[in-house]
């Protein structure tokens, strides 16, 4: 039998922690894929404003839970094999912090983990508009390997609900760790006709 591939989930405080929680129970219809959750404490608050998850059902929904304060779980090492981390959603506090390789806590630990590795560290960042300081951060950050993806949403596949634009959301992010959740309605092309529609 084949090792599982694993992902990590982290949640920190910012609005829409939704995002996390639609991934893991997204990663829960994949075949194959054990999920590993670390949430801070912020995350848990915004959630119970934004949500109607507690944090109890919110780690029901992880194969792997992890304490955040638990710099010694198994996850803070280089040698967990993994598909990456996706941090959904991602502070500007966590960014910075991936920026500057201040690793106080679990989730900021495995994602500098993972970036030394060379594994692919997903930011859903949730922040607008933007001041220098935090652009100045995402450049940071990018160039340690992070990838930036503020979560906005796209319309041209038509989205009848929030739902349908979180799914489609999180079926991007998942995309980048080679992840097809099944939410994502890919673009097919514009015909010829419709493209000399729009000039006239």
């Amino acid at each position: 039998m084949s090792d599982p591939r694993r992902v990590i989930i982290g949640i920190t405080g910012a609005s829409g922690t939704i995002l996390g929680i639609r991934m893991l129970k997204l990663l829960q219809q994949v075949e194959g894929v054990e999920t590993h959750l670390v949430m801070s404490p912020a995350a848990v608050r915004v959630m119970l404003i934004e949500t109607e998850y507690t944090a109890d059902d919110v780690n029901n929904l992880a194969d792997v839970v992890h304490n955040c304060k638990d710099i010694g779980a198994s996850i803070a090492s280089g040698s967990f094999k993994c598909e990456g981390m996706i941090i959904a959603p991602c502070s500007v506090k966590t960014m910075g912090a991936l920026a500057a390789c201040m690793t106080d806590d679990l989730i900021t630990r495995a994602a500098d983990v993972s970036l030394k590795e060379r594994r692919r560290v997903v930011l859903l960042l949730r922040e607008t508009p933007l001041h220098a300081g935090h652009i100045r951060l995402m450049g940071e950050v990018t160039q340690a390997g992070a990838i930036v993806m503020p979560a906005v949403v796209g319309l041209y596949y038509k989205p009848d609900s929030v739902m349908d634009m979180i799914d489609h959301l999180a079926g991007r992010a998942l995309d980048l760790l080679g992840i097809d959740a099944g939410t994502v309605k890919r673009w097919q092309g514009q015909s010829e006709k419709a493209a000399q529609g729009d000039d006239t």
